[in-house]
């Protein structure tokens, strides 16, 4: 059977790393049909939409996506292509999972969480207002009257929805993913000490659907405590499930105790279309020099295989990423580092040593 997916090179070390993830998908004979669609920095260069309509068509077409990391630019006041693209397709959910592979350089080798996050509203739904604008005055009379508590006139504002129908089909992604994946509980990362309401009401949708899930244990845990457990006890959690900004900071986290963000996939999910990329950004200083990490957009393509149901070759190559790791000679700049390899590999030689396992 031969799958059509759509593939995004993304900005910066992206087009290195997916050439590396492609290769790599093709040498486990899985058939596949690519269709390459740009988008990012490079569509914005050109004086094009860095979301391009065709890019979204051939992802709804398709149904699956294999994506490299996109340039976010830093306060530059455009909202993120990424928030974009999720949006767009009603990518709702997403899964990070953090193990740590054998011969990963890390002082946690017990590490084998999942984070399960929203992708939409909480703070990163992108509401914000500058302070000198009508919208921000507005605001502060309201806050005035129905608060009783006086803003700063020079503040901006950003605003954090939760809505129970969101925080609900997100965690009843969380525990249908336990089930499936026989993982045994499902912790609830939240801040509702300080945000009764929004982190409240999260809590709240995540018990309904605990309560559908009763073989799954079921737990609730302050997001600074959850942080600090994770490095005192790294095997004290499974599932994370938590909103947006919370479950970003998490999985960053959980990415530095498997030895770093070169070893994290990830996948955003919603009921008709899936992408798989990288946790990490698009390093746009590295671009061009062939020095990347391709492992965690190649792990990624893994869960894009297991999404196909090719669920032996996902095995296979998430294996023989293991295994070279684990033999511990082709190694990029990274992990050499940490290895003490004087001489790292390039994007090119890790992929192809992946290969040679396959």
């Amino acid at each position: 059977m031969t799958h059509r997916v759509t593939l995004i090179p993304g900005d910066g070390v992206g087009p290195e790393v997916s050439a590396a993830a492609r290769r790599c998908v093709e040498a486990t004979d899985v058939q596949i049909e690519w269709d390459v669609q740009e988008i990012g920095s490079s569509r914005q260069a050109a004086g094009d939409s860095p979301l391009p309509v065709t890019a979204l068509e051939s992802i709804r077409e398709r149904g699956v996506a294999l994506k490299g990391p996109i340039t976010t630019q830093v306060a530059a006041g455009a909202r993120s292509a990424n928030l974009e693209l999720r949006d767009s397709l009603d990518l709702y959910v997403g899964i990070r999972p953090c193990r740590t592979l054998p011969g990963a350089p890390t002082p946690f080798p017990d590490t084998d969480i999942v984070v399960v996050r929203m992708l939409n509203e909480d703070l990163y739904a992108g509401i914000e207002l500058g302070p000198a604008t009508p919208e921000a005055q507005r605001l502060r009379e309201l806050i005035g009257e129905s608060q009783r508590r006086a803003l700063a006139t020079d503040a901006a504002f950003a605003l954090k929805p939760i809505s129970y129908a969101a925080a609900r089909r997100v965690a009843d992604r969380a525990f249908s993913y336990a089930r499936e994946n026989a993982r045994n509980r499902v912790t609830a990362i939240h801040k509702a000490t300080v945000m009764p309401l929004t982190d409240g009401l999260f809590l709240e949708a995540a018990r309904a659907a605990s309560e559908r899930w009763p073989e799954i244990g079921y737990e609730e845990v302050l997001v600074d405590t959850a942080c600090h457990q994770l490095i005192r006890n790294p095997g004290g959690y499974d599932v994370l499930l938590a909103p947006m900004l919370y479950g970003d900071v998490v999985s960053d986290l959980g990415a530095a105790m498997i030895g770093g963000l070169g070893l994290a996939p990830g996948a955003n999910l919603g009921d008709r279309c899936a992408v798989f990329e990288p946790v990490h950004g698009s390093v746009p200083k590295r671009a061009g020099r062939n020095q990347a990490n391709p492992i965690a957009m190649v792990l990624s393509a893994a869960m894009l295989l297991r999404h196909l149901a090719e669920e032996e070759a996902a095995a296979r190559l998430e294996g023989a990423v293991a295994g070279v790791l684990r033999e511990g000679r082709t190694l990029t700049y990274d992990l050499a580092r940490a290895s003490g390899i004087s001489s790292p590999a390039t994007t090119s030689e890790l992929a192809e040593a992946v290969v040679a396992r396959l």
